[in-house]
């Protein structure tokens, strides 16, 4: 199940999907003061999303053989893309709520809480509008 970088990694099919945007997509992300061809037309503030997701027991054995090994885990590495995934969208929800169609400045952060595993996504959302000279 490993892939290069860039390309899609195919899932089994009961492994758990990345969750479904229930509201209309942040178009704009950024880790820049300001997307290009845009300007920041007004900054509304902090948004976040937190997404935290527990490990199963038999992804929890197979990962923990794969450390006699060594090498990359991809029972783990999959469980941090869903978890991203969410905090994500849990992100663009929040921004949208607050009025905002796009968050500049985003960043994710990461921990453990055993047995589980947190990411936490945040940014500042703002109304931006395309430049026009």
């Amino acid at each position: 199940m490993s892939a290069m970088y860039g390309e899609k990694r195919s899932e089994p099919a009961d492994a758990p999907q990345p969750p479904k945007a229930s509201v209309q997509r942040i178009p704009v992300y950024t880790t820049l003061d300001a997307p290009v061809g845009y300007r920041v037309e007004r900054t509304i503030g902090l948004c976040w999303g937190v997404a935290v997701r527990s490990r199963d027991i038999v992804n929890s054995a197979v990962a923990g053989l794969r450390t006699i090994g060594g090498g990359e885990i991809p029972e783990l590495v999959h469980l941090a893309e869903i978890t991203r995934a969410e905090a994500l969208k849990r992100l663009e929800e929040h921004a949208a709520e607050m009025g905002a169609n796009a968050v500049v400045g985003a960043r994710f952060d990461s921990t453990s809480i055993a047995p589980a595993n947190e990411i936490f996504a945040y940014g500042t959302a703002v109304v931006v509008v395309p430049v026009t000279d």
